[in-house]
């Protein structure tokens, strides 16, 4: 009897977020110039979308359209059909004109957190009307909302949302578990997640800190998508004895892939499924 093949691996590498700095890990990529050359290596290994944040020159998170335009650059440069997704995160900016600037650069996708929700340093505000002139604005300059849900009432509301039409397919899901005031990586909330999301949705599983293993080798277990990078979790093991680099955890990725005989999606074929600016690939078009 015939088999039908494994599905292919959604892999959105996150390798720089807005928390970590030096001082908590050396392999952080900050500069635009280390986070194209991370990328880069990335895209060597086997990655099908990435997720970036500026950073300013000293290192905190940035907003601002021209540091993000030197990332795009850099990175359609050296990986010309890795679609690129920009964060709108409210996490530090709370101003609309502040998390909607980079959409003028016509990234891929956009981050778009369904919901306000807390860290243990901060909170993370999307109030309604943000998420809605958000959805507007990437409607507008044709980007795709990358949903990233922390629990089950942020899929409760991207369903209501596709109900109205407000949110247009396709639909790609980052669910993100592991922060204590959210969903965690046991079996049963996973489920429940996952068996929420909107039929035809292409999902991944993310984890933050210790959870990011446990989360990502449920997605592959279970034919769904990982995210991974120092985003999310700058320690290699549970232990906390050393500390992770960005393509340490990709390669730990590719390894539990083919141990469940999963290929790794290309960027082109992520493209294919619709998670693309109007089919635009190179800085020029």
């Amino acid at each position: 009897m015939k088999h039908a093949p494994a599905p292919q691996l959604v892999v959105n590498f996150a390798p720089t977020g807005m928390v970590p700095t030096k001082a908590d890990t050396p392999h952080v990529p900050l500069s635009p110039a280390e986070i194209i050359e991370q990328v880069h290596e990335a895209y060597e290994i086997g990655i099908s979308v990435v997720h970036l944040h500026a950073r300013r020159p000293d290192g905190s998170p940035g907003y601002e359209p021209e540091i993000y335009a030197e990332m795009f650059a850099g990175v359609r440069r050296h990986c010309p059909d890795l679609p690129i997704c920009a964060s709108l995160s409210g996490r530090t900016f709370r101003e609309f004109e502040e998390r909607s600037a980079v959409l003028e650069l016509r990234p891929d996708m956009g981050s778009l957190t369904l919901g306000s929700l807390n860290f243990v340093r901060e909170a993370s505000l999307n109030a309604p009307d943000m998420i809605l002139r958000l959805i507007e604005a990437m409607n507008r300059y044709g980007v795709v909302p990358e949903l990233e849900c922390f629990d089950a009432g942020m899929i409760n509301y991207a369903n209501h949302l596709i109900a109205k039409g407000i949110l247009r397919p396709p639909h790609y899901f980052n669910v993100i578990v592991g922060n204590i005031f959210g969903a965690q990586a046991d079996l049963l909330q996973v489920g429940t997640l996952l068996r929420s999301l909107p039929a035809g949705a292409v999902w991944s599983l993310g984890g933050i800190g210790a959870a990011q293993l446990k989360a990502n080798a449920l997605a592959i277990s279970e034919g769904g998508g990982v995210r991974v990078g120092l985003e999310d979790n700058i320690w290699f093991d549970a232990g906390r004895t050393r500390l992770a680099t960005n393509i340490e955890l990709l390669r730990r990725i590719h390894d539990l892939a083919a141990i469940f005989n999963r290929p790794v999606m290309n960027p082109a074929t992520f493209r294919g499924l619709g998670f693309s600016n109007n089919g635009r690939i190179t800085a020029s078009s």
